[in-house]
């Protein structure tokens, strides 16, 4: 009688940051194309209650062994109200951060928009653009420096990297919302395909499937970290620019 249960979805694969650790793989343009399919529904539906949900990383997209593909940890969001319909404060990941966020001005559901177009670059890379530096310098580098793009654009599909500049779109006037971004064709079927399916993805299940022994792996090597050291291993963070690969993926709050 004194214990509270939380009682919550089961997302078999967890994020799709620990999936992309335990099988030391990136995601392929079509893995890609329909977690972000996923996103924008879940954002649309977001934005649409006055939400932002402020973190939007591959490591707060979970995956289901359905092949949904989730958004989690709203614990930075926030709720915009009727008389002021945006936010002034730096909430977030660093290299993840909208630059009008970064630079305290006023900002909506499109600072979630940038935060995918980043995650778009983590999902084919492995890391956001950046990483090789301190957060803090990051910070400063975001507003001044050009929008970031894949490092090998010949790689991607027209579409995929079209789409992908126009979620990187400095000026918030040019960047398009969740709503009008389903209908472009790099994921336009896509998100048809889910709304008939309750968000189930056939690629992102064979994605699960094919992951899951990976993934149990991984666990057991956390758990038998936690069995011999008390506590979970955590991610060192990289204080300077020596490029070592460490990056610190927390989020940050003023």
């Amino acid at each position: 009688s004194d214990d509270m249960w939380i009682v919550m979805e089961y997302c078999s694969a967890g994020s799709i940051a620990d999936l992309m650790e335990c099988t030391r793989r990136t995601l392929t343009e079509e893995q890609i194309q329909h977690i972000v399919a996923c996103v924008l529904l879940g954002l649309d539906y977001l934005h649409g209650k006055k939400s932002i949900h402020r973190d939007i990383k591959s490591g707060n997209i979970l995956l289901t062994g359905r092949g949904q593909a989730k958004l989690a940890d709203f614990g930075v969001s926030a709720q915009l109200n009727t008389t002021i319909s945006k936010r002034q404060t730096i909430i977030g990941t660093p290299f993840w951060m909208a630059p009008e966020v970064i630079q305290e001005s006023h900002y909506d559901g499109k600072a979630d928009i940038w935060s995918l177009g980043i995650t778009m670059i983590e999902m084919a890379e492995g890391n956001p653009p950046l990483s090789d530096k301190n957060p803090m310098r990051a910070l400063f580098s975001i507003p001044i420096n050009p929008p970031p793009t894949f490092t090998n654009k010949s790689e991607w599909h027209v579409l995929t990297n079209d789409f992908l500049s126009q979620c990187l779109r400095k000026d918030l006037k040019q960047r398009p919302s969740a709503k009008i971004l389903q209908g472009h064709p790099f994921v336009s079927g896509v998100v048809k395909a889910l709304k008939k399916d309750a968000g189930c993805s056939p690629v992102l299940k064979e994605l699960v499937t094919a992951s899951m022994d990976a993934i149990d792996q991984g666990r057991k090597d956390v758990q038998g970290d936690r069995s011999t050291t008390g506590s979970l291993r955590t991610e060192n963070v990289n204080n300077d620019d020596s490029g070592d690969g460490n990056i610190d993926s927390g989020t940050m709050i003023e």
